[in-house]
């Protein structure tokens, strides 16, 4: 009886044996046709179609992750098939083949996540605002749960119970994950209230940064400085610390112009006929001057002021003024200057380099190459033109303006 026992205990393991070794056998076959054939299969029909949606799919290689579900799922049900297998053992390996299974879940969730932003900027119509923020966000809530879902599988634990006990570790998660908490709440606000977007010109000098954004995600947001070089900052500095955004510029059609030049005070002085009858031949200068003489002679009349002979006692049109209106009128006349927006000439207070007299004005193309053209061609005409009002500009003085002073005081 004994030996017939053994015998018979022998013949089951072999049986045991035997058919987990096809099993086996079978699983690692179907994953090598997948791999060969059904994979090439995909790929080849990927040169053949023109379906967007397909496309994507592929080019992220979300049906590639999940053929592999296939071995699996054929592993599981096989083991039915294997008899004698010890309980504990079965229920080790059905455990890990579900621990598998989820993770290639969450994986090809992840392909399928990629896939979508993807379509977002492919279809989209306003692909300037960021999703990749959320897009991350919800990849590490899929892996945060399926880790749970695993590890609750491979313990053969209700996942309840690993969620109840989260709780307890909250703490540790915020200090730990600080950073990526904070990051987490000023990305779902920067691109909910649509502070920044792809292609923004945004300005940080705290963080050195100045250029357009290349790209939002959960953790940081990279800039392109105007160098070529790259600023990536904390996506929650950004609620920490002031920035500035160029965008609303860009919108607008207009780029400020904000530049000073300074007078010579010594060479303001009243004009005389001659010159005010030579500025009237200006087109820029003859309806302000028309306007001014009228306007003079009225004031003059009303006051009695016809004989009057000294400067002193009369109004009278100035080298400063009449420049200042030049420059206003000629603004006004720019092909290159937004005549919807402000346009302003007008003074600031003394300095001891001069009387500064500043233009305020917006060029109507905000690219920086094109602007800066524009905003240099406009006061290389005003420095040209300055001259002819016996208006002198301030530099500071340099070594030869000082080595002439020196000759002169020689001679």
């Amino acid at each position: 009886m004994e030996e017939f026992f053994n015998q018979f205990v022998a013949e089951e393991r072999v049986v045991t044996l035997v058919r987990l070794s096809y099993l086996i056998g079978i699983a690692v076959i179907l994953h090598f046709v997948v791999r060969l054939w059904l994979i090439k299969l995909l790929n080849k029909l990927y040169k053949h179609t023109n379906l967007h949606w397909y496309r994507l799919l592929v080019d992220h290689k979300v049906p590639h992750r999940s053929l592999f579900l296939l071995p699996l799922i054929v592993f599981q049900i096989g083991l039915d098939w294997v008899p004698y297998l010890p309980e504990d053992l079965l229920s080790l390996a059905v455990r890990v083949i579900n621990a598998l299974m989820i993770l290639v879940v969450a994986r090809t969730l992840d392909a399928i996540l990629e896939a979508l932003h993807a379509a977002y900027h492919e279809f989209a119509t306003d692909v300037s605002r960021p999703i990749r923020s959320y897009i991350q966000l919800g990849k590490v809530i899929i892996y945060l749960f399926m880790t749970i879902l695993i590890i609750a599988q491979i313990a053969d634990r209700s996942p309840w119970y690993f969620l109840s006990g989260l709780g307890a570790l909250t703490a540790i998660f915020l200090l730990v994950f600080r950073d990526t908490l904070l990051s987490l709440v000023a990305s779902v606000q920067l691109t909910g209230n649509n502070l920044i977007k792809t292609g923004d010109w945004i300005e940080m000098q705290q963080f050195n940064a100045d250029g357009p954004v290349i790209d939002v995600a959960l953790n940081n947001v990279r800039v392109q400085n105007f160098d070529r070089t790259v600023t990536v900052i904390p996506t929650h500095k950004f609620l920490e610390h002031s920035f500035r955004n160029f965008r609303a510029m860009q919108e607008s059609g207009g780029r400020r112009i904000k530049r000073s030049l300074y007078i010579d005070i010594s060479t303001i002085r009243f004009l005389y006929m001659d010159e005010i009858e030579r500025f009237k031949k200006s087109r820029y200068l003859r309806m302000y001057i028309d306007q001014k003489m009228d306007e003079l002679e009225a004031y003059h009349h009303q006051h009695g002021e016809n004989e009057v002979r000294s400067p002193l006692d009369t109004r009278w049109l100035t080298n400063i003024g009449t420049f200042r209106a030049y420059i206003y009128e000629y603004l006004k006349s720019h092909p290159k200057v937004n005549h919807e927006m402000m346009t302003l000439v007008r003074q600031h207070q003394p300095t001891p380099e001069g009387l500064p007299l500043e233009v305020y004005a917006f060029a109507n193309d905000t690219r920086w190459v094109q602007y800066e053209e524009i905003q240099a061609d406009i006061f290389d005409h005003i420095f040209a033109v300055a001259p002819e009002f016996e208006l002198r500009l301030y530099q500071k003085p340099s070594g030869e303006d000082l080595k002439l002073g020196l000759m002169k005081k020689e001679l």
